[in-house]
């Protein structure tokens, strides 16, 4: 088994600069460095670097209609105890252990109002983290014994995780992760770091300017809408409602009023292909599955509802 992760260190502090002295006032210039040097720069060298600190470790419930719930990591280790696993983790490429909470017995205690997880498997859920993204999942996924809550490395404090991703963000207070093979497809079972609230809603109702109202129900545009909310809703916003990680892709423009449609869909398909991104590649989308998102982003450049005040719908 291998061994527990290298903690992650701090950067050596920058050093410090400081201007250049006229060459008219350069002696006394040199008197005046010397003095503030001793009494100034000596406590700097010292100093510390910066420690990073976690957020607070709590998880919030929410249902519409219904009371929001928050739990502490104190209170999900009481109720549900600790364990270590090793997954094949997509963000990092590599074997990763981690220290973690059962999923379902999390969904268990956040939605014990309603009958926990066995009542989430008709349910549209919202995972959402800290940084905007904002990944739907089913319900009946979700309370699949493989999911489980990480809340930190084996052998570190604080911070709990070491960075993550091609952004090396702290994936802080949360990170959805999920043991087996099978589970190792971020595009298939959702992997949300810096996850702080689970929510129950469906996708339409939560977000209802994606939605391309009107547009008769046998147009590939509703395909289009479908392949939106799981394959881009998560970092992307159309109409401002959606994920916050990725730009807008509605307002204040279409991405198909600006973008030659080719780019558009080489670009879905293998981004890094024309610029080094965070964006993942999508080459299980089908020509057909491009298609029926093209018409969909057509549709809704016909839709527009801008939330910026004085924008403008």
């Amino acid at each position: 088994m291998p061994s527990a992760p290298t903690p992650f260190a701090p950067p050596p502090a920058r050093p410090i600069s400081t201007r250049e002295c006229p060459a008219r006032l350069a002696l006394a210039c040199f008197g005046a460095f010397c003095l503030l040097a001793a009494v100034a720069f000596e406590p700097i060298a010292q100093a510390a670097a910066p420690v990073r600190e976690d957020p607070p470790a709590v998880l919030t419930f929410k249902e519409r209609t219904k009371p929001t719930k928050v739990l502490s990591l104190e209170a999900l280790l009481q109720a549900c105890g600790a364990q270590e696993v090793e997954v094949d983790d997509p963000y990092r490429g590599e074997r990763t252990r981690y220290q973690v909470l059962s999923f379902r017995c999390v969904l268990d205690q956040g939605f014990a109002a309603r009958g926990g997880a066995a009542s989430l498997a008709q349910e549209s859920l919202l995972l959402r983290a800290r940084d905007g993204y904002t990944r739907p999942a089913a319900g009946s996924v979700v309370v699949d014994p493989n999911a489980q809550l990480a809340f930190g490395e084996p052998g570190l404090e604080a911070p709990r995780f070491r960075p993550i991703d091609r952004r090396q963000i702290d994936p802080s207070p949360f990170y959805l992760v999920w043991t087996g093979v099978a589970h190792g497809d971020p595009h298939e079972h959702p992997w949300p770091y810096q996850l702080d609230t689970i929510e129950i809603a469906p996708f339409e109702a939560a977000f209802p300017h994606t939605a391309p109202s009107g547009l008769a129900r046998s147009d590939v545009g509703w395909r289009g809408y479908a392949l939106f909310q799981q394959s881009c809703s998560a970092c992307h916003a159309i109409n401002g409602e959606g994920g916050k990680v990725g730009p807008d892709l509605n307002v204040p423009r279409s991405i198909v009023e600006y973008r030659p449609l080719q780019q558009i869909r080489d670009y879905i398909r293998n981004p890094e292909a024309t610029r080094y991104t965070s964006m993942p590649a999508h080459p299980q989308l089908t020509e057909s599955d491009l298609d029926a998102l093209i018409a969909y982003f057509r549709a809704m450049s016909a839709r527009k509802h801008d939330p910026r005040p004085g924008a403008g719908s």
